[in-house]
């Protein structure tokens, strides 16, 4: 037996427009990367930002394939949410005495999405999702399954709206007044239907009263950091400074940063996490500079499926977005060009997952199968916030799922660093002889 939807009632959420309610302090959500309006998606065309606020309403399957493609909607929970409705937009137009041809146009368009960006494992997860709402209801008629399937993608949306909110709840609690935070890409509410992942927790401990300032890495080749993020926190009042990529370990040296917050696309069983190009390098700095490595992601990001890092596949962008970035062309045409939008983060470098339900600690194979049930019928779904047997979303009843203290034993690949351990909570000690960051494909 599933559990019941986060949210209660299947409808359009009007509680993100109006503010929510998070540690004492209204919250309005100011920008909205997707959502569904008149028998459309109506998305942000983020290629615009910052220079132009440009809407788009999406009205066929293939309009919402080529935003995601053209990264017009980006982000891994707003393209699961994005591609929900476009799978409703796929059928919605099917005549009532078509079975066949409805069940037909419901698995191409699936497809078609599902080729979109093999990384973002959200996408995937609503596709399936969606599947399931025809599959478990085999005698419904046609307008019946339509129904189904655009109460399924409005409940994703106000799913994922919650888990924005308690992901920042949950993260703005590891950060002090006067912290400065480190971040790359963007992944506010550009990315997500809600308030963001990691972002959530910079405007969420912001709206708190804590004097936090972000330092946010450009993330070239596409600028998603410079672009959007800093547009983003300029629109919520939180105090920001943009570095270039090359200047993070600088500024570890020469600031004090409190934590590195990043978001993800896929986090495998054992904790490795595929986010934007860059992020693996950023993990490296924070270990070697004794700051502690954050992911925050919703549990819609974890892929029970892939055991490691090593199977998470990392897409191959045009080799244009590097030589030609923003149309300007600043390589020699004909120049052999490596794209990769994705770089995978071994989980020896995290220090901690922030999910919906907390942070999650190492063993992360362990920390990371405690946000689901796995019921009978087989369909693996994130547990309920409200589940009884898992206590609240509030840090203080899930931020320490597991010790810290757990470690594995499987042989490791040793990649030798100079390494400062620290914690937020305790006195930093440094290390002069360098340390071994153990990589393997256990959690």
């Amino acid at each position: 037996m599933t559990p019941p939807p986060i949210l209660g009632p299947k409808g359009p959420s009007s509680d993100a427009a109006s503010g929510r309610e998070i540690g004492g302090g209204v919250i309005p959500q100011k920008v909205h990367a997707v959502r569904w309006r008149g028998q459309a998606v109506e998305i942000i065309d983020q290629r615009r930002l910052p220079g132009r606020l440009a809407r788009r309403r999406c009205r066929r399957l293939e309009d919402v394939a080529e935003a995601i493609e053209t990264l017009q909607v980006r982000g891994a929970p707003a393209i699961g949410v994005t591609a929900a409705f476009g799978v409703y937009l796929g059928v919605c137009r099917v005549a009532a005495s078509d079975r066949a041809g409805f069940l037909r146009r419901l698995e191409q368009g699936v497809a078609r999405l599902r080729r979109t960006r093999p990384t973002a494992v959200n996408l995937g997860w609503a596709l399936d999702r969606m599947r399931r709402v025809v599959r478990g209801h085999p005698a419904d008629t046609v307008p019946a399954w339509q129904r189904r399937l655009l109460d399924e993608a409005r409940a994703i949306e106000a799913e994922d709206q919650q888990r924005c909110a308690a992901i920042g709840h949950a993260g703005a609690a590891l950060l002090r007044s006067g912290d400065t935070v480190m971040t790359h890409c963007n992944t506010g509410s550009l990315a997500t239907a809600g308030l963001g992942t990691a972002q959530a927790i910079f405007v969420t401990a912001h709206v708190q009263g804590k004097r936090i300032h972000v330092i946010a890495c450009e993330a070239r080749p596409v600028w998603q950091g410079a672009r959007l993020t800093m547009w983003e926190l300029q629109r919520y009042g939180v105090p920001a400074t943009l570095i270039c990529d090359t200047a993070a370990a600088s500024t570890m040296v020469r600031r004090r940063i409190a934590a590195v917050i990043v978001g993800a696309d896929r986090i495998a069983v054992n904790g490795d996490t595929a986010n934007k190009i860059g992020t693996y390098a950023l993990a490296i700095l924070a270990r070697a500079h004794g700051i502690p490595f954050y992911v925050a992601a919703p549990s819609s990001t974890v892929d029970l499926a892939t055991p490691s890092g090593r199977r998470i596949p990392i897409e191959e962008r045009s080799s244009s977005e590097v030589t030609a970035p923003c149309a300007l062309q600043i390589a020699p045409r004909g120049v052999r060009v490596a794209n990769p939008a994705f770089d995978v983060t071994p989980h020896p470098l995290i220090d901690g997952i922030i999910t919906e339900r907390g942070v999650l600690r190492p063993p992360y194979r362990r920390s990371l199968r405690a946000l689901f049930t796995f019921p009978a019928s087989g369909v693996v779904r994130p547990a309920p916030l409200d589940d009884p047997q898992r206590g609240s979303s509030s840090l203080r009843c899930s931020a320490s799922l597991v010790p810290r203290s757990a470690r594995d034993t499987v042989p490791a690949r040793p990649v030798q660093l100079p390494v400062r351990t620290t914690s937020l909570a305790g006195p930093q000690r440094t290390s002069d002889t360098g340390a071994s960051v153990e990589v393997n494909d256990e959690g």
